[in-house]
């Protein structure tokens, strides 16, 4: 962890607050949404705290595609993996509320209601 301030998903990721934790590793962690938009939400959040994507760096750059490869397992591992979106909200006026860069995992399994590009409002 960096020395700024906890936020939300640094005190989920120490344990101080809990959450169901979908999956776990030494560089993120993800957590189903408490506030889901679709049948399956999932937060995947780098252990590392970068409060927004703007903000990532050259030396981010491999936690950044650790992410990627990681929301495609957890797309297999929830039987999503045919059709999800990532959706990563950067600053406050993009629907930011947590200033730790996290990617929301969103997918409607298909015997339920699909989504369309309105029906985001994460």
């Amino acid at each position: 962890m960096t020395d700024q301030v906890d936020t939300l998903f640094t005190r989920i990721i120490k344990r101080e607050i809990p959450a169901e934790i979908v999956y776990e590793d030494d560089l993120c962690i993800a957590i189903n949404d408490i506030a889901p938009q679709a049948a399956v939400h999932v937060l995947l959040i780098p252990k590392q705290q970068i409060p927004r994507l703007a903000d990532a760096t050259e030396s981010e750059r491999a936690i950044l595609g650790h992410l990627m490869l990681v929301a495609g397992d957890i797309s297999r591992q929830l039987g999503v993996d045919e059709a999800f979106r990532l959706v990563v909200n950067n600053g406050a006026d993009a629907g930011q509320t947590v200033f730790h860069l996290h990617l929301h995992i969103l997918a409607n399994p298909k015997d339920s209601k699909q989504f369309s590009e309105s029906d985001i409002g994460i």
